[in-house]
């Protein structure tokens, strides 16, 4: 059984905050082993101290996974979610070694289907840091099943 929200569920405005964690430098290490990115911005301590940053930082990408992660946590969205649609994402501030970050969902607007037993709705979709900065903003839109 179904433990998310379906579409009838969400309204506009709902706001859902995930539980922060701390980024790390293996958490940056496997993702470079993952992705195959090993741009030295994220994995050469003498490079990335010569960069306006000063030492390394986390990859957008992998704040960007984290997000969909955090997503989960929250728990609205198991066993509803139909279909990830489209993620506009738009980088305002980076991630350091060590920096704990949150996601931020706010449902921004809801579209009923052709189809009665699905909707899509539109996230407002925000990760923050320990100081309150807006490190990834961005919008989602989900295809979910309707109760």
């Amino acid at each position: 059984m179904a433990r998310g929200l379906t579409f009838d569920q969400f309204n506009l405005g709902d706001t859902f905050i995930s539980q922060a964690r701390t980024v790390t430098e293996a958490d940056v290490v496997n993702f470079a082993g993952l992705s195959g990115d090993f741009n030295p911005l994220h994995t050469d301590k003498t490079f990335a101290a010569s960069t306006p940053f000063g030492e390394r930082i986390a990859h957008g990408m992998l704040i960007a996974a984290m997000a969909t992660g955090m997503a989960n946590w929250t728990g609205v969205f198991e066993g509803t979610t139909l279909a990830l649609m489209q993620q506009l994402l738009q980088y305002k501030g980076v991630v350091k070694f060590g920096d704990t970050v949150h996601l931020e969902l706010n449902v921004a607007e809801k579209k009923t289907t052709s189809k009665k037993d699905r909707g899509v709705v539109i996230f407002d979709a925000r990760m923050v840091n320990q100081d309150g900065e807006i490190v990834l903003d961005g919008q989602w839109t989900l295809l979910m099943r309707a109760g």
